[in-house]
């Protein structure tokens, strides 16, 4: 039954049934806030700004305390983001606080992608996010949240204009998280110069089609105050951690040789108004802005990339179930395409290098067979230079023998004149 029908069934003929006595049901907003207190909260800020502009100083100055943090230099080669968890307790209501630093911001002499870091890291936590809801198993009970629920906006106090950076940067994220812009150090320039410097930057913010978080004003109980704190924007404000004595009190404040600078003062800088609207008043709805509009926007953006629809091409319910089995078909058909087309580059790879190794052996046997015949001629030019020696040697040895045996007979007939002529002295001396 629609919700109408029941509307209109109540409205008509339903009878309101006193009860006898008090049944309890009344409680359930007290058993929620003690739930919640229970489990505690979360607040991501992200703090965007060149460096130099005060950014740990005013949460520092936010949160009444000094958060631990290493200072950044002008000298990083990029744009990194620094993220630090801290646990506060006030009263009895725990805060997981996440803060986190945009290091190296405006640095670079090249500042074109320097929105680039904070877009990818934003977009990292949404998709964690989405991942944890996607898993069969939740516990996003037990998750921790690290989606940015609110981002600072950092101006430099220039006094005349916003620059390139700011614009294009603020017009990347406006889409991603809920931008609050304000002026840092605002001491720097006076009053007179600060308010025309105010409508300056609503004019250039409006011009360039940014979208800032506004405050909400649908709440009757914070609508007034909201509507006139919308009009403030952006917040020109001072941050210090030092305390100074002005009358009976400390307060913070900065100290000028020219006189004293009251942090909490709102006739000195608009630091109260962004501590009311940022954590007394909206920080509940910039949580869920947060999670309904800019978490929603990526979640609906990343489920289209991957298929899913709400509606078919004829403006028809189209479940999940069926978009998951069309997708899953849709993969299956394109995961066999890809083999197919990968077992015809496997084939046609095989049969390349079935050639290429067919060509290779070729060259091989060529090669073989030119050395084989190479080896042959060496071998038969081999066997003639040894036939040739040998012919020489046997040579050489007949005319060794022919010599000795002249000279054999050379000895023996010499040898026979010596003894004739020693017969013949003989036969002499006999005389």
């Amino acid at each position: 039954m629609a919700a109408t029908d029941i509307a209109r069934q109540v409205g008509e003929g339903c009878r309101t049934v006193p009860l006898a006595g008090h049944v309890g049901f009344d409680s359930l907003p007290d058993q929620l806030v003690n739930k919640s207190v229970s489990q505690g909260f979360c607040f991501n800020i992200l703090c965007v700004g060149e460096t130099g502009l005060g950014k740990s100083t005013l949460m520092d100055t936010l949160f009444n305390t000094k958060f631990e943090g290493e200072p950044a230099t002008h000298t990083q080669p990029g744009v990194q983001l620094r993220s630090n968890t801290y646990d506060l307790q006030e009263s009895n209501v725990g805060l997981k606080l996440t803060i986190v630093s945009t290091v190296g911001f405006g640095d670079q002499i090249n500042k074109e992608d320097s929105y680039k870091p904070i877009m990818e890291f934003i977009d990292a936590q949404f998709e964690a996010y989405l991942q944890e809801e996607l898993k069969i198993r939740r516990v996003l009970h037990t998750y921790h949240d690290s989606r940015i629920h609110a981002c600072l906006y950092f101006i430099a106090p220039t006094g005349h204009s916003l620059k390139s950076l700011d614009l294009v940067t603020m017009k990347k994220l406006d889409s991603k998280v809920n931008i609050i812009p304000i002026i840092a150090k605002s001491d720097a320039i006076s009053k007179s110069e600060l308010t025309k410097f105010k409508i300056k930057i609503t004019s250039e913010l409006v011009s360039n089609g940014v979208q800032i978080y506004q405050f909400p004003t649908d709440d009757e109980s914070v609508a007034e105050i909201n509507g006139t704190m919308n009009a403030h924007l952006p917040f020109a404000v001072i941050g210090s951690t030092e305390e100074l004595k002005i009358g009976n009190k400390m307060m913070k404040a900065r100290q000028y040789p020219w006189g004293t600078v009251q942090v909490e003062n709102e006739a000195h800088c608009d630091f109260v108004k962004l501590r009311e609207m940022l954590i007394r008043i909206n920080m509940e709805d910039l949580r869920e802005q947060t999670h309904s509009r800019h978490y929603e926007l990526y979640r609906r953006c990343k489920l289209e990339e991957m298929g899913f629809k709400d509606t078919d091409p004829d403006s028809k319910p189209f479940s999940l179930q069926e978009t998951y089995e069309a997708k899953r078909n849709e993969f299956l058909g394109e995961l066999q395409k890809k083999e197919e087309e990968m077992r015809q580059m496997f084939v046609q790879r095989v049969k390349e290098k079935e050639a290429e190794l067919k060509e290779a052996e070729k060259e091989l046997h060529e090669k073989f067979d030119r050395l084989k015949k190479l080896h042959q001629d060496e071998k038969k030019k081999l066997e003639d230079k040894k036939k040739s020696l040998d012919d020489e040697v046997n040579a050489f040895k007949q005319r060794k023998t022919a010599a000795e045996l002249l000279q054999s007979q050379g000895s023996q007939a010499g040898g026979s004149q010596t003894l004739k002529r020693d017969k013949e002295k003989k036969n002499l001396g006999f005389l």
